[in-house]
């Protein structure tokens, strides 16, 4: 099978082509495992994480990827639950212990110990072919296309439980802090369950300040600029520090921040400095860090989705592309997700 494949940790500023395309052979499915022949695979900001050592994979070469779309090609011993042909997803959680501890009994198996990433730990979807256990499938409703679906198995189901993990509904205001993949499906979202919640969107780039207001926005100003009004809860959907010391001044007293992120850089950690105690925690603010998804954030996110209609905004490339594709979100230039498509 052709493959993209992570052979060393290295930064984009020495290497801007780290993924080597390779021929690997084809994986067979274990034990309770389904073998997918992939058709489209996200491009996450985690990719570059591994990448560039943040959070680097236990074992290279390692094929990345972590927003799987595909088809069942076969089911191995002991599974079951796919028919071969059926339409799939795989997301960043590839497995966990499912029942041995408080985590996966609670349904958060995101907190397991034994918890495993797609694309980390394990061979994922930047390849022609990938096996996982079948209980870290889900079926893709027929409503989404291949490449819609794909950014809402991690960018689409982290900015869910983020939103979740807000506290907020009706008639509050969210600020979101960072307008990539996992922002835009956070605005698109509210839009559809929350009509009333009005949505402040922070961003560097003009661009994506107007991105912001075309889907509904009511306020999008820069990352360090001042709402019009005090927010109740914020997401921080970046990799860098800045954002987050900003955003705690902007939050009502009470107000919660959730960072969205796997890992941060240290390209600006020294911003942490600023922190003033009476204006950025005071009053009984919160700061709360999302770890990875759960299986309910996943299946829940492709059936909102599905059911309220709405998609996220995608670009496609072919599989070839994915350092340039990488690249272009490392420097900044996005707008909505970014999707590969496999060669057949």
């Amino acid at each position: 099978m052709r493959a993209m494949v992570i052979n060393r940790i290295v930064s984009f500023e020495e290497d801007r082509q780290p993924l080597e395309p390779v021929d690997l052979p084809d994986p067979a499915p274990g034990e309770g495992e389904i073998l997918i022949k992939v058709s489209a695979c996200g491009v996450c900001h985690t990719e570059l994480d591994e990448i560039e050592g943040r959070t680097p994979p236990p074992r290279l070469p390692v094929v990345p990827g972590h927003q799987v779309v595909g088809r069942v090609a076969e089911n191995g011993p002991g599974a079951g639950r796919f028919k071969v042909g059926d339409r799939v997803g795989v997301a960043w959680i590839f497995s966990a212990c499912r029942e041995n501890c408080k985590f996966c009994q609670s349904g958060n198996e995101n907190l397991c110990p034994d918890f495993k990433a797609t694309g980390r730990d394990v061979n994922g979807g930047y390849a022609q072919l990938m096996t996982v256990p079948e209980d870290f499938a889900y079926p893709i409703p027929g409503a989404l296309s291949d490449a819609e679906a794909a950014p809402l198995l991690c960018a689409g189901a982290i900015g869910w439980r983020s939103l979740r993990l807000t506290g907020i509904g009706n008639g509050e205001r969210l600020g979101l802090t960072g307008f990539g993949a996992s922002g835009h499906l956070v605005l698109k979202l509210v839009r559809r369950i929350y009509p009333e919640m009005d949505v402040f969107i922070f961003a560097r780039s003009q661009c994506e300040r107007e991105f912001a207001r075309e889907l509904g926005a009511v306020w999008a100003g820069d990352t360090a600029a001042a709402p019009p009004a005090k927010l109740d809860a914020i997401i921080d959907t970046t990799p860098v520090w800045k954002p987050v010391v900003e955003a705690l001044k902007d939050l009502e007293p009470g107000g919660r921040l959730v960072i969205n992120a796997i890992r941060k850089e240290d390209v600006d950690k020294d911003y942490l400095q600023m922190i003033d105690y009476t204006t950025h925690l005071w009053m009984e603010k919160e700061i709360k860090s999302v770890a990875n998804v759960a299986r309910r954030d996943v299946s829940e996110m492709l059936e909102l989705a599905a059911e309220t209609g709405f998609r996220p905004e995608v670009e496609v490339f072919p599989l070839d592309q994915a350092n340039q594709v990488l690249f272009e979100l490392k420097t900044g230039k996005i707008r909505g997700a970014k999707v590969l498509a496999m060669p057949d």
